[in-house]
């Protein structure tokens, strides 16, 4: 009887071992996914920060002073992005999105290096999901603004026989090309960010 007892409080000892082991397995691997999902984050952040400042400096720097010829006609052409509304636009928010991506990246960065979690909470994950989709689709809003007048100046106005001014103004319309690329770049790293989000909202379930 007393080697029945003694056998049966090893196994018992043995299975509490492995429980044990199992929450320690278990915990390990939660612990190693988050801060994955921590430090593909920042690099999100960074990397969005940085597409967007290349938009707004390819915008900015889009002017251009050609001559053309219409009808045999010559005409000089004057193109400068903050004539147009649509590229104000694109500016206005590819300039904000740079913003919020700086303060999101020195927050997250910051958290990361002292090895908390980067959202540390629901009303942060949410918070930061509701403003990815804002600027997500205001990126994506300014960059098909942007690609409007692009097209145009290729194309011309409907109707009116008028000549692709791209063919004289290639270097303004190369960077408005450019611009409209980085801007739609930046909605998909924003978005990649907000898939974060959700899965942070998910672990709270």
């Amino acid at each position: 009887m007393a080697k029945a007892a003694e056998q049966k409080q090893k196994s018992t000892v043995v299975t509490e071992e492995k429980k044990l082991d199992i929450r320690d397995v278990v915990h390990t691997a939660t612990t190693y996914g988050r801060r994955r999902n921590d430090v593909a984050m920042v690099a999100l952040r960074a990397m969005c920060m940085a597409v967007s400042a290349v938009a707004v400096t390819l915008t900015v720097t889009a002017r251009e002073t050609s001559m053309t010829t219409l009808y045999g006609f010559e005409f000089q052409l004057h193109a400068v992005w903050s004539l147009s509304d649509s590229l104000i636009y694109l500016v206005v928010v590819s300039s904000a999105t740079v913003l919020y991506s700086l303060l999101q990246l020195i927050t997250s960065g910051t958290r990361l290096m002292r090895k908390s979690p980067v959202i540390p909470t629901r009303t942060q994950a949410w918070f930061c999901f509701v403003a990815d989709q804002i600027f997500g689709y205001a990126m994506v809003s300014g960059g098909s603004a942007a690609l409007g007048v692009t097209n145009m100046n290729r194309t011309g106005i409907r109707h009116m026989p008028l000549p692709n001014f791209c063919k004289s103004l290639g270097f303004f319309c190369d960077h408005l090309a450019f611009s409209v690329v980085f801007s739609l770049f930046a909605f998909l790293l924003l978005a990649a960010s907000s898939v974060l989000d959700v899965l942070r909202l998910s672990r709270d379930r």
